[in-house]
């Protein structure tokens, strides 16, 4: 049986999901591809626009975004893992969050950590719900002002 060629287990790959160059070589690679038969696929699929890291980069921001409610560090770390240059994720993100409203975004992450709770209880929890929020890529500042507006909000419970 004829080995598959590295351009078409790409090929196969990408027929799965969207991946970026890096992505897509490593995988070569560790399928045991010779790095000039990769170097010689990469090439063609990038030619034939197969192979399109800034779609990629729009994939990822637009998933982590709508789908998992992340901050704009954590979309940007993510796009950087899938090995796409900085100046293309930077980019992207700042194309992608233009027209977010990062506050609402930030209390979307909230609510659905709380669970249905409105307010933070404890000083504790305060900094779990902090930690979280940072973890999910936003900014410590913005966490910041949004959880004293949810301390406000149950001191005025009270």
């Amino acid at each position: 049986m004829p080995q598959p060629t590295a351009y078409l287990d790409a090929l196969k790959m990408l027929a799965r999901r969207e991946l970026s160059e890096a992505q897509v070589r490593s995988r070569l690679a560790r399928r045991g591809h010779q790095d000039a038969d990769i170097l010689t696929a990469v090439a063609r699929l990038k030619s034939e626009r197969a192979i399109d890291d800034a779609r990629v980069a729009e994939a990822i921001a637009r998933a982590q975004i709508s789908m998992k409610g992340r901050g704009r560090l954590r979309v940007l770390r993510e796009i950087e893992r899938a090995g796409i240059a900085l100046h293309t994720a930077r980019r992207t993100v700042d194309e992608a969050f233009s027209s977010i409203d990062d506050s609402a975004l930030i209390a979307a992450a909230a609510r659905k950590r709380l669970r249905g709770r409105g307010s933070v209880a404890t000083d504790r929890d305060l900094g779990k719900l902090y930690r979280y929020l940072v973890r999910q890529g936003f900014e410590p500042d913005r966490v910041m002002a949004h959880l004293r507006t949810l301390r406000s909000d149950a001191g005025t419970d009270d």
